[in-house]
């Protein structure tokens, strides 16, 4: 199923730039362009990558550091 009509990108072609490590919908538009014309595609991508695949929001949403986890990791 198409997610963007704009660029032609499906779904699947979505959650593969997902398990390549894309976690947001920005970094899936620097991936193929979904997102980035008309942007009625954005909520869909939103919600293939879902709040698991961003763990800085887990984390703001429990209330914990979300740059101490990136600090950590330099």
């Amino acid at each position: 199923m198409y997610v963007c009509s704009c660029f032609g990108i499906t779904e699947q072609q979505v959650k593969q730039h997902a398990d390549g490590g894309a976690s947001t919908p920005r970094q899936i538009a620097s991936a193929c362009k979904a997102g980035t014309d008309c942007g009625s595609c954005v909520r869909r991508i939103q919600a293939i990558l879902g709040r698991g695949s961003c763990p800085r929001r887990e984390l703001a949403d429990r209330g914990e550091p979300v740059l101490a986890e990136l600090e950590d990791a330099a």
